[in-house]
C-alpha cells in the first residue's frame, strides 16, 4: 500500500460512530482519492462514447457522393458536363471503376432526389428521437446502469454489423433507424454510470473523459475511413461495429455497477463490494461501516420512481423545464454554428476541421470552471460570451472582416460545447439517483430538438448572409439567462431519492454555505 494512502485511512477510521451513517457519506469517503483503477474504469465505460460518435458521423463517408469521369468523350465532355444524369451508362464510370464504393453509387442513387439520398441520415436521427422518447419511460430502477448500457451498445453494434448485408436502400434506411434507436441512450447511460462512481471532488474531471473520447472517436473515424477508402462502404461499418460489439461484451463481463443504484435497490452488500474493487485502499474502512450499514437497514420496501416523478413534483418539473430551455438554446448553437459557417467565405473543409478540433480545449476548460467557480456563474458567463461572439460574427461578416468573423465563430462554437459540458455535470447534481437517467434523457432530447431547428434557421443565410449567427447567438445568451432560476449545487454530494433531494434543497436555502 502506498504511503499516500495512510493519511486517508487514518481519516476514514477516525469517523465518529455516534453519528448516523448514510450511504452518501460512505461513497464520498471511500472514493475521496482518484486512483488508477477509477480512471481505467471511466475510460473503459467512456469508450461507449467513442463508438457512438462513429455511428453518428459514419454517413459522412458511407453516403458520400463519389467522383466520376467520362468514358466516351463524343457523348460526355469532361470540361462542360457537370452531371452524369441523362447520359448513357456506357459514357461514364465511377472513379476507380468501383460501383459499390458508397451507398450512392451501389444503390444507383446518383440521379435520385436529395430527399432519398439524405433519407438514411434522417432515419438515423428519427430513430434517435423516437428512442429517446420511448426509452426515457424505462424506470431508473429497471435492470441497472450497467445492464442498460450493455443492451444499448450491443444492440447498436449488432445492428451496425447487419448493415453489411443491406440489399437495397430501403433495408439500409430501416437498419439506420434501428441503429439510431439503439444508440439514443448510450451516452446517457454511460455518463450517469461514470458520475455515480466518483466523489464530488473529482466529478468535474471524471465526466470530461468520456466527452474527450467522443471527439477522439470522430477523429479516428476519419483515419479508419481513409485506410479503407478503396473498399466498399460496407467494410467501414464492419470496422466500426465489430470493435463496438467486442466492447459491449467486455462491459457485460468487467464493468462495475453503480454503487448508488445498488444501494437504492437495497443491495448494500453488493454496493460495498463494488466500492472495495474501485478503491481497495479503503477496504478496512468499508469493512467497518458495512456492519453498521446493515444494522441500519429497514425492512420497508424502497419506493419506486419513474419519469412521471419529474412532472408531478413542482420543484422537479420547474427544474427540468429550465434545464431543457437552456439546452435548447445550446443545441441551436452547437449544431447550427458549424452548419452556418458556409456563409463565411472561407475554405469549407478547413473551417469544418477547425470546428472539430476546437472541441478538445473545452474538456480542459470545463473542469477548471467547475472547480473554481459556481455552476450558475459558469453557465451564465459562458452563454453570454458565446452569444455575444455569435452576434459579433454576424456584424463583422457583413462588414467583410471574414477572418475575424470566423475566429468569433470558433469562439461561439467552443462556448456551446463548454455549455453542454457544464450542463451535463450540473444536471447530475440537480436530480437524485432514482430519476437521474430520465432527467439526462430530457436534457439530450432538448439538445436534439434545438439542433433540428438549425437547418431552417441556417437557410436564412442565403438571403441575409451570416444572419443565422446572430440568431444562434441570441438563443444561447437569452436561454442561458434561465440558469439564474436554478439552485446552486457546487460542492454538494449526490442524493439518491426524491425525498432526500428535497431535504437537501431546503437545507441549502436555509444555509447556502452548506
Amino acid at each position: 500500500m502506498s504511503s499516500s494512502s495512510a493519511p486517508l485511512l487514518s481519516h476514514l477510521q477516525s469517523e465518529d460512530t455516534s453519528l448516523p451513517l448514510t450511504f452518501d457519506t460512505i461513497v464520498e469517503k471511500s472514493l475521496s482519492d482518484f486512483g488508477l483503477r477509477q480512471i481505467l474504469q471511466i475510460v473503459f465505460i467512456g469508450l461507449a462514447f467513442t463508438f457512438d460518435s462513429m455511428q453518428i458521423f459514419i454517413t459522412v463517408f458511407t453516403d458520400a457522393y463519389p467522383t466520376w469521369h467520362c468514358l466516351d468523350h463524343n457523348i460526355c465532355n469532361p470540361k462542360t458536363t457537370t452531371t452524369m444524369c441523362g447520359l448513357p451508362r456506357s459514357a461514364w464510370d465511377w472513379d476507380d471503376g468501383f460501383k459499390g464504393k458508397t451507398v450512392i453509387s451501389e444503390f444507383d442513387l446518383e440521379c435520385s432526389s436529395s430527399f432519398l439520398r439524405g433519407l438514411p441520415t434522417s432515419a438515423f436521427y428519427m430513430g434517435s428521437i423516437v428512442g429517446g422518447v420511448l426509452l426515457s419511460t424505462i424506470p431508473d430502477g429497471f435492470l441497472g446502469r450497467k445492464q442498460l448500457l450493455f443492451l444499448s451498445t450491443s444492440t447498436m453494434s449488432v445492428t451496425g454489423i447487419s448493415i453489411f448485408f443491406s440489399s437495397n436502400i430501403w433495408s439500409y434506411v430501416f437498419l439506420k433507424f434501428l441503429v439510431g434507436f439503439a444508440r439514443s441512450q448510450t451516452c446517457t447511460y454511460a455518463l450517469v454510470l461514470i458520475s455515480e462512481r466518483v466523489s464530488t471532488r473529482w466529478r468535474p474531471r471524471a465526466t470530461m473523459i468520456p466527452f474527450t473520447l467522443f471527439v477522439l472517436g470522430f477523429m479516428s473515424l476519419s483515419g479508419i475511413a481513409y485506410l479503407v477508402r478503396h473498399a466498399s462502404w460496407r467494410v467501414l461499418y464492419l470496422c466500426t461495429s465489430v470493435p463496438a460489439a467486442i466492447h459491449s461484451v467486455f462491459i457485460y463481463l468487467f464493468a462495475l455497477e453503480s454503487p448508488r443504484w445498488l444501494h437504492l435497490q437495497g443491495r448494500d452488500q453488493e454496493a460495498i463490494e463494488v466500492l472495495k474493487t474501485i478503491s481497495p485502499e479503503t477496504m478496512v474502512y468499508l469493512e467497518s461501516v458495512s456492519s453498521r450499514l446493515h444494522q441500519q437497514q429497514t425492512l420497508e420496501q424502497a419506493p419506486r420512481y419513474t419519469i412521471k416523478d419529474l412532472f408531478i413534483r413542482n420543484w422537479a418539473f420547474r427544474r427540468i423545464i429550465l434545464v431543457m430551455i437552456i439546452m435548447f438554446g445550446l443545441g441551436m448553437s452547437y449544431y447550427g454554428v458549424p452548419l452556418a459557417v458556409r456563409d463565411i467565405k472561407l475554405n469549407i473543409y478547413l473551417s469544418e476541421a477547425l470546428n472539430a478540433m476546437v472541441e478538445l480545449p473545452s474538456f480542459v476548460i470545463t473542469p477548471i470552471l467547475l472547480e473554481r467557480f459556481t455552476r450558475r456563474s459558469s453557465v451564465l458567463v459562458n452563454s453570454l460570451i458565446g452569444g455575444a461572439s455569435g452576434v459579433l460574427c454576424f456584424v463583422l461578416s457583413v462588414l467583410g472582416r471574414t477572418k475575424i468573423a470566423f475566429a468569433l465563430e470558433l469562439v461561439s462554437f467552443l462556448c456551446a460545447r463548454i455549455g453542454f459540458n457544464l450542463m451535463a455535470v450540473y444536471i447530475v447534481e440537480l436530480f437524485p439517483t432514482c430519476v437521474r437517467n430520465s432527467a439526462m434523457t430530457m436534457l439530450r432530447q432538448a439538445l436534439v430538438v434545438g439542433g433540428a431547428c438549425c437547418p431552417i434557421i441556417a437557410s436564412i443565410g442565403r438571403h441575409v448572409p451570416s444572419l443565422s449567427f446572430a440568431v444562434f447567438g441570441f438563443a444561447m445568451s437569452g436561454f442561458g439567462l434561465f440558469v439564474l432560476l436554478l439552485p446552486e449545487t457546487k460542492g454538494s454530494s449526490l442524493c439518491d431519492t426524491m425525498e432526500a433531494q428535497e431535504l437537501r434543497d431546503q437545507a441549502l436555502k436555509i444555509s447556502p454555505s452548506c
